[in-house]
């Protein structure tokens, strides 16, 4: 009847409101929702393992001492890479590799190629890990003695690193390398230095791609989940007090794996101490 109004029986309208507030929440959801399989559960990514990169060309110098003296301190913010668990198998890489200390850490793998006369007869690849910054030389040409100036890809090994692969005499030679996967025993190292005002966090012996990219710290109690910025190479900083509580680190590596080391500091850590965590990438 023109005019009139009939109330819609109670069921209906519940109906109605749960099929709107359904609608509405989809909505709201949309771009957030997790993906599903066929049988409608949440599929989990995993990134895996770091997979090995291509080969690429590149050139090998040698510098220190026939005992890796002279190349375990550098620009990476290690102390000592023997104590630290990386040995003298180490490698200043020039400034297009080094990234401003974002390659500190990754692990290359390296052949010396091309060079009958450089080259070891049946030598192996090595692996070796980014330690130090083999800085440019302004004064002398990019082919001629300035073999780390931009836009060169060089390695500058640890001496004992370069006579498995090539004869001294040599001083330099063609390579081919390629980033592969670091192999570390252990969990995650970190040491603390600074004062509770500016804490330093140095971090090592990290597995798979070995490099590191992102940083956060949580404390038990006050601290929230916190970002840490590089200082310089694998050390990270933050002017959070840190001090009387346990302490977490998420590291990301530069293939965007993380790693949660809970707890890895207790309550009652101390400056200048290293503490490692039980799992690795």
């Amino acid at each position: 009847m023109a005019g009139s109004w009939m109330a819609a029986p109670r069921p209906l309208l519940l109906s109605l409101l749960v099929a709107v507030l359904a609608v509405a929440a989809d909505v709201a959801n949309a771009g957030h929702a997790k993906p599903l399989t066929p049988g409608g559960r949440v599929v989990h990514h995993n990134h895996g393992k770091f997979t090995a990169g291509p080969w690429k060309p590149a050139h090998a110098t040698f510098y220190g001492g026939r005992d890796g003296s002279g190349t375990t301190a550098g620009a990476c913010g290690y102390k000592d890479t023997r104590a630290q668990g990386y040995g003298v198998q180490t490698v200043a890489v020039s400034t297009v590799l080094f990234g401003d200390g974002a390659a500190c850490g990754g692990c290359y793998e390296v052949r010396c190629v091309d060079s009958p006369s450089g080259c070891k007869p049946s030598a192996a690849a090595l692996v070796v890990t980014a330690t130090d910054l083999c800085p440019p030389n302004d004064q002398q040409s990019a082919d001629s003695g300035g073999w780390c100036n931009p836009p060169r890809e060089h390695f500058d090994l640890s001496m004992p690193a370069f006579l498995q692969i090539a004869q001294e005499k040599a001083g330099i030679v063609p390579i081919s390398y390629r980033r592969v996967a670091c192999t570390k025993q252990g969990g995650i190292r970190y040491t603390i230095t600074g004062n509770k005002y500016f804490n330093m966090v140095t971090i090592t012996n990290v597995g798979g791609a070995g490099d590191i990219a992102a940083v956060s710290v949580k404390g038990s109690k006050r601290v929230k989940w916190t970002e840490m910025k590089r200082n310089w190479g694998q050390v990270w900083q933050t002017g959070e007090d840190l001090t009387c509580e346990s302490l977490t680190f998420r590291v990301m590596t530069s293939d965007h794996r993380k790693a949660t080391s809970w707890h890895v500091l207790p309550a009652d850590w101390k400056f200048g101490v290293t503490y490692q965590a039980s799992k690795n990438f």
